[in-house]
């Protein structure tokens, strides 16, 4: 998706923002996966900056913040994250010395990339020996625990086209210089609430929903809201598939 030629990135905080506690939450197990000596972060495809600014203030690093969009790198460099530095760039081409990075971070990219295998060589490429590379993702495994699906029907076939499967997440990081690490299903709360979850829906700020038609999206949302106002008062959560590689 070319964010660039959408409203997605006005509304993306609103809409994909975590609370400060899931924040928390996600550095600490990002942590888990740190190499030593860490100092030097990639957010690969940062989007609005929701973790470039507290990943350098949680590892006392430097953090090159890449994206391909200019709209949404101008909500990042909005937030004046401090020891941050932003840059127009794709996964395929990271304008990074080689071996000049202790980690790679990459958050809800992986089917956004033109060429993962290229994009993945370049990562390898820019690690030091010892790096890391971790990955934040959704796949066609856990499409149908995704909150926004049992209302969002024609969201399916976009879900199983566009995202890649657990193996294929693998099989594509081994084969460019990766192996992996750990893998686990981390319960990422989206909101408090069930009204809640619908609002930030609303948005309309996930790249998924966003290819629905006006009357697809409505109609979805329409579900949505009518099953908020009876659901139980408890927070929503989504399954997200949490990847660490190391370089071999």
């Amino acid at each position: 998706m070319d964010y660039d030629r959408s409203d997605i990135p006005k509304g993306y905080d609103a809409g994909r923002g975590y609370s400060p506690e899931v924040l928390a939450m996600w550095l600490d197990i990002i942590a888990r996966c740190a190499p030593p000596g860490l100092t030097n972060i990639l957010d690969l495809g940062c989007g609005t900056g929701r973790f470039c600014g507290p990943l350098a203030e949680h590892f006392g690093a430097r953090v090159a913040a890449f994206d391909p969009s200019q709209k949404m790198l101008t909500q990042a460099s909005a937030k004046r994250a401090r020891s941050v530095s932003y840059a127009r760039a794709r996964g395929e081409y990271l304008p990074l010395r080689d071996v000049s990075v202790d980690m790679v971070f990459m958050s809800m990219i992986f089917h956004h990339l033109k060429d993962p295998h290229r994009a993945l060589v370049e990562c390898r490429r820019v690690l030091r020996a010892d790096g890391v590379a971790c990955l934040r993702t959704g796949t066609t495994d856990r499409m149908e625990t995704y909150a926004f699906v049992p209302s969002f029907e024609a969201s399916r076939p976009i879900l199983k086209r566009t995202l890649p499967s657990e193996s294929q997440v693998i099989s594509a990081f081994q084969v460019a210089g990766f192996e992996l690490k750990s893998h686990q299903l981390v319960d990422s709360a989206m909101a408090s609430n069930w009204p809640e979850y619908a609002d930030k829906i609303a948005q309309r700020a996930d790249s998924i929903l966003a290819q629905l038609s006006a009357s697809e999206f409505n109609e979805g949302l329409r579900k949505l809201r009518r099953y908020s106002e009876s659901a139980p008062d408890a927070s929503v959560s989504e399954p997200v598939d949490f990847f660490c590689f190391r370089c071999i």
